[in-house]
């Protein structure tokens, strides 16, 4: 069983926690209004789950969810994410971050923006091109012939293949993306994104094969 922690536990990371614990896995679960704001979420997703504080929950985890707004990314608990893997599933949004140099100018991704804040932990970008509700409707075992995949992008080839696994677990197959410097390529306004899915007015969204990812991928411009 792996423990998965949840740095912020909205749409996407609430999302992700109902699939890893329908998954069998054990989940903690925090956010920046404290952990008792989420016992009913506790409640619902059953014995499996638990709520801390994002350190105290990240400290006791294989994986760290990150599911904030990259304004936030800053405020991070550093110390205690050194040494473990961080899904990141942020995008940019100026209009809700405000602007932050390093980005508006390209010289780094939002996910390597990250990496940046932690240095001591692993970040692998995934779950942020896909609407939330497609996430939760697209799962299907390993083997299905209709199985929907997702990009992932990072540095480490390791930390790829542990989120390739935890992917598999949940409903997901995994196409990589590259590297950090790479993942604008699964952002928003690349082909990659949302689009191979459905419209968000499908809350039942279309499954995306592998072939399909990688050649959205491949579309992609700057």
């Amino acid at each position: 069983m792996t423990t998965v922690a949840f740095i912020g536990s909205g749409k996407i990371g609430g999302t992700v926690a109902r699939l890893s614990v329908a998954a069998g896995h054990q989940v903690m679960l925090s956010n920046s209004r404290g952990p008792e704001t989420l016992k009913d979420f506790v409640a619902e997703l059953g014995p499996l789950a638990g709520a801390a504080a994002g350190a105290e929950a990240a400290a006791a985890a294989d994986i760290v969810v990150v599911a904030i707004p990259v304004r936030a990314y800053r405020d991070l608990p550093a110390g205690a994410l050194a040494g473990k893997l961080v899904i990141d599933t942020g995008n940019y949004y100026t209009q809700r971050d405000g602007h932050i140099a390093e980005l508006d100018g390209g010289s780094l991704t939002s996910s390597a923006f990250l990496q940046q804040q932690l240095p001591g932990a692993t970040v692998v970008k995934a779950f942020n091109n896909i609407y939330y509700k497609h996430l939760q409707s697209l799962a299907r075992p390993a083997g299905a012939a209709d199985r929907t995949f997702l990009p992932i992008a990072g540095d480490d080839a390791a930390a790829k293949s542990a989120v390739t696994t935890f992917l598999d677990s949940i409903g997901y197959g995994a196409v990589d993306g590259g590297s950090l410097a790479d993942s604008w390529r699964q952002e928003p306004g690349a082909p990659a994104y949302g689009a191979p899915y459905g419209p968000f007015s499908d809350e039942s969204g279309i499954p995306a094969g592998e072939d399909k990812i990688r050649a959205a991928l491949a579309q992609a411009t700057r």
